[in-house]
């Protein structure tokens, strides 16, 4: 059963800072922390950690400056495509001349990571499913054209 979990609980980049995010995890999981007060001392005793926390903090700022740029220059079926085309590349799993999102995935997940709203993606999913772009069922999708995925996306 997926359990949904804070990430980087109790660590905290600046005084007061409240991380506005929740994760499911997709499969079985193993979920470490340290406490906050901790940092100051990892990073003194292992400089490779401390870079390496930076680094992924900055990967993920760089995604959110990247979203945010899109929500507001890009149309949302453009945001919806560039959101199964990211999933297609974390997890599709190709199956003969279609690849399948290799874990459960909702509309309302989809929804989220396109900025949009339920009903815009379960209208436009419908579309796409009637054009024979896509296939899908109770959080399962197969996209069968990935080519006029991209061209929606604007990457072909």
């Amino acid at each position: 059963m997926a359990r949904r979990i804070r990430p980087w609980a109790g660590v905290s980049p600046t005084p007061g800072f409240r991380w506005p995010a929740t994760a499911i995890a997709a499969s079985r999981s193993v979920v470490l922390s340290w406490p906050s007060a901790a940092w100051a001392g990892l990073a003194a005793t292992h400089p490779g950690f401390a870079e390496a926390a930076l680094l992924t903090v900055g990967s993920y700022l760089q995604e959110a400056f990247a979203r945010l740029r899109q929500v507001a220059s890009v149309r949302v079926e453009q945001r919806i495509a560039h959101a199964l085309l990211r999933l297609l590349g974390q997890a599709g799993q190709r199956s003969g001349e279609a690849t399948e999102i290799a874990f459960p995935v909702t509309r309302q997940d989809v929804a989220e990571m396109a900025s949009t709203t339920l009903h815009t993606v379960s209208r436009t999913l419908h579309a796409w499913e009637e054009a024979g772009i896509l296939s899908g069922g109770r959080r399962r999708i197969v996209v069968r054209d990935a080519q006029a995925l991209a061209r929606i996306a604007g990457e072909a």
